[in-house]
């Protein structure tokens, strides 16, 4: 009895899937797969490869799941809070970004400082106690 894997894709990677296999399946050319999908008949070539060799699962994203290359360590994202804590509480988040860099060296993303303000709300929506953090 075969094992049988569960595999998430987005619904675009579905499309491409879909399409992918129509090309491999003899049913549509290559040159037409990569208008619909946008893309080089150079890429869909490597597709249906990628479909041979790992299945339906080597479409998927090998990028979901991991960390972006753009995030802080822990260690500097912990002072680079504490830090907006205690001196620029009460700026928003592009000019506390700039304060950062110029006057501490770290480079956070406004992004970052949004994320963490929603992460210390309640979740009624109101700030925890009148404080920004």
């Amino acid at each position: 009895m075969a094992a049988t894997e569960r595999i998430t894709m987005t619904m675009r990677e579905l499309d491409r899937l879909n399409v992918i296999q129509d090309v491999a399946d003899g049913s549509l050319r290559p040159w037409r797969a990569a208008e619909r999908l946008r893309l080089t008949t150079r890429q869909i070539r490597h597709f249906i490869a990628r479909l041979r060799e790992r299945g339906p699962g080597g479409l998927v994203s090998r990028r979901c799941s991991k960390p972006s290359n753009n995030r802080l360590d822990s260690v500097k994202a912990n002072r680079a809070l504490s830090i907006i804590r205690e001196r620029y509480a009460d700026f928003r988040p592009t000019l506390a970004c700039e304060k950062l860099y110029e006057c501490h060296g770290i480079r956070p993303r406004p992004k970052f400082i949004t994320s963490s303000r929603k992460e210390a709300l309640r979740p009624d929506g109101r700030r925890c106690s009148g404080q920004f953090f």
